[in-house]
């Protein structure tokens, strides 16, 4: 997590802010609280839920393809395991 460009790592973290804002999805502020009370740093955590929401929007940009809520919605819930692992 530590390779990212810094500028826009801080970008998606505030896309992040954003969707727990405007509780949407709903899954993004579950996941949020589910991992604060599982006693991970915040900063960590919002790192952890920009790294789902950066590989959900690579994988859009590398297929063409549309928003995958499904599948970013399991990708939260399988936190703290990333996508990638």
């Amino acid at each position: 997590m530590d390779e990212t460009n810094p500028y826009l790592g801080k970008v998606i973290i505030e896309a992040v802010r954003e969707q727990i804002a405007i509780d949407d999805p709903p899954e993004v502020k579950k996941t949020y609280d589910r991992l604060i009370a599982d006693g991970h740093p915040e900063e960590e955590v919002f790192k952890m839920l920009a790294c789902v929401l950066s590989t959900e929007m690579f994988e859009i940009m590398k297929q063409k393809r549309v928003f995958d809520r499904q599948l970013y919605i399991r990708q939260l819930r399988d936190l703290p395991k990333l996508p990638w692992e």
